[in-house]
């Protein structure tokens, strides 16, 4: 009689019960849930990169193998002199980083020492600030840093020179393409911060999604004996762009760049010769140095065949920047969305800049360390850097297949 009481005043009252238990249910549901995602965040920033860092055993034979089918030089480096003929002097069998110290006494040490190469820091991170250089926050046995804004790792491209052959430009008209994220300020890893490890390097690399291209550029590498082997090590399919420029003009440029930090340094002319009767050209200077192309690419090609290397005209990404970043683009494997709609030339300047940069609606040029005005030198003296690269240009022609016309 009271249950049938009950029931007939309180009809909610046996429901309540299955959903009461309903709520529970749902409730450790949706905590089992956000456990499991939690869980699966923590643990994908565990995961050791396989990308790259391992090497077969038969890799072991790499640098011999592309040796040998590079088949023998029409002529050996020791075959040529500062003259372009004849033998060529052995010093430059040790060539060093151009931000390298010179052992000779000033003004060698300021032209070929950090200072020659040093840029602000503002332009070096590009308006980056994803690639501001601190240290890295260590945690363990992580090869890869990752939130719901992306993972850092290591760059599947590199552009590894020329100093002043026009990288920064190409790194800023790179930042415009939506699946390329590039490091800011240059990380000098493979030539200056080697011993501080890879975990380190990645720390420095920018933010990227599934399908993104990681990037940096420092263009010493370019020159640097140990850089080819150190990137082949961390990864054997890294892709290298190599932006290049007439090597007298690019010589004038370097020394402009540090006459406007050293006003107080010797003539560009006295700094070429060795001796300026007999037209013996100073090959120790890394101005000069940096310029023998083919020396240079002979030694990356030990480790990395030509494919993996693009080589990027530095006076055509002047004239036709959208021509030379499609080739770019191609050679990454990226869709083409950088155009001719995104520049402008600057009378001013005398180099093309953007219409809108990355991150910004408005129009955007390099800063004003670029496009510095070069001072005026001999003409008997150009003409005199002219025939001593020729020979050099045109070994570099025909090891990339590519005639620069710069002769």
């Amino acid at each position: 009689m009271e249950y049938s009481l009950l029931r007939a005043h309180h009809p909610y009252a046996l429901s309540a019960s299955p959903v009461r238990r309903k709520l529970a249910l749902f409730g450790i549901m949706l905590v089992l849930w956000l456990y499991v995602l939690y869980s699966c965040v923590g643990s994908c920033a565990t995961v050791p990169s396989l990308r790259a860092d391992r090497r077969r055993p038969e890799d072991a034979g790499l640098r011999s193998g592309i040796g040998s089918r590079l088949g023998p030089r029409a002529r050996g480096w020791e075959d040529y002199d500062q003259t372009g003929v004849g033998v060529f002097s052995r010093d430059l069998n040790n060539v060093k980083s151009d931000d390298g110290t010179d052992v000779r006494t000033f003004p060698r040490d300021v032209l070929n020492g950090n200072e020659a190469e040093t840029e602000t820091e503002t332009e070096r991170r590009g308006g980056d600030a994803g690639g501001e250089r601190r240290s890295p926050v260590h945690s363990g046995g992580l090869s890869t840093f990752s939130n719901g804004s992306g993972t850092k790792r290591l760059p599947q491209a590199i552009i590894v020179g020329v100093k002043k052959g026009g990288t920064r430009a190409l790194l800023e008209f790179l930042r415009v393409h939506p699946d390329v994220r590039a490091a800011g300020a240059e990380p000098h890893f493979f030539d200056r911060f080697y011993d501080n490890g890879l975990e380190w390097y990645r720390d420095l690399m920018p933010k990227t999604l599934e399908g993104q291209i990681t990037m940096e550029k420092t263009p010493s590498y370019f020159v640097t004996r140990e850089a080819p082997a150190r990137i082949y090590s961390m990864s054997r399919s890294t892709k290298l762009i190599v932006v290049v420029r007439d090597p007298v003009t690019r010589a004038i440029s370097d020394y402009t760049q540090t006459l406007s930090k050293k006003p107080d340094i010797p003539s560009f002319e006295s700094l070429t010769f060795k001796n300026r009767t007999t037209g013996l050209i100073d090959t120790s200077w890394s101005a000069i140095q940096i310029g023998i192309y083919a020396k240079h690419l002979d030694n990356w090609l030990q480790f990395f065949p030509m494919r993996q290397i693009l080589f990027v005209s530095g006076e055509r990404l002047i004239s036709d920047p959208a021509g030379e970043l499609g080739r770019v683009q191609d050679f990454l494997g990226l869709k083409r969305i950088i155009t001719d709609k995104h520049f402008y030339f600057n009378q001013t300047k005398g180099f093309p800049c953007l219409k809108k940069a990355e991150g910004s609606s408005k129009p955007h040029c390099l800063g004003k360390t670029k496009g510095r005005t070069h001072p005026n030198i001999d003409p008997e003296v150009v003409q005199r850097l002219r025939d001593f690269y020729r020979p050099f240009n045109m070994k570099f022609y025909q090891m990339t297949g590519h005639n620069f016309g710069w002769d």
